[in-house]
């Protein structure tokens, strides 16, 4: 493992999480492979204390199963995981854009406003990436499915695609229909929004 710049809010746990995360998907830890406390403390120079943070941190994203007595090692079900979550993530979602258009917006109305608005290109941060999904959980006006989203989205974050302007012109027809109050076309939307993300995800790793 490499280790990186640390970033100016990252603890040395964050650090050590961000590494072996970035390896694990790169390849270099195989999926079953133990990851020793011992060994990685010594590596990043630092004690058993932020090691085992960052293994708790991978456990819950996924990346890594911790048995007792055993130690931790690299999750052989990593894909079948991230593939069911995507399903669960979508479902909440889409009810999440159906509830957003029956309140036209609720709370996050004059946000989605400005994304409706931006076609060419985004205005500010909040018009692209996982930031517009968090408006629309707020305009749904459901706080526990707004948390569900939270939870689900940290551990699946890492398996989606990237591509900013596709992703923009959704995101304003997306709260445009929000705001119009059309129910069902905010779900079918969101549906295949998301699943042009996933697809895309699958083909960039393809060989």
């Amino acid at each position: 493992m490499d280790q990186h710049t640390i970033g100016e809010d990252e603890s040395p746990g964050d650090v050590i999480a961000r590494v072996v995360r970035d390896d694990i998907l790169a390849g270099r830890l195989a999926a079953g492979e133990r990851l020793v406390e011992e060994a990685i403390a010594k590596q990043f120079g630092v004690s058993r204390v932020p090691v085992r943070e960052a293994l708790g941190q991978l456990e819950g994203e996924g990346f890594v199963t911790i048995v007792r007595y055993r130690g931790a090692t690299v999750s052989t079900t990593l894909r079948k995981d991230n593939r069911e979550l995507l399903e669960v993530r979508r479902g909440l979602e889409v009810l999440a854009a159906q509830l957003a258009a029956q309140n036209r917006g609720g709370a996050a109305a004059a946000e989605l406003a400005e994304v409706a608005q931006s076609t060419s290109g985004p205005a500010d941060g909040r018009a692209i990436g996982r930031s517009f999904h968090d408006l629309v959980a707020v305009a749904s006006g459901n706080d526990q499915l707004r948390e569900l989203l939270t939870t689900v989205g940290r551990r699946v974050a890492w398996g989606l695609g990237d591509d900013p302007t596709a992703s923009q012109q959704d995101h304003a027809v997306l709260a445009a229909a929000i705001l119009r109050g059309a129910t069902v076309q905010a779900g079918f939307l969101m549906d295949e929004h998301l699943r042009r993300d996933e697809h895309g995800e699958d083909a960039r790793k393809e060989p």
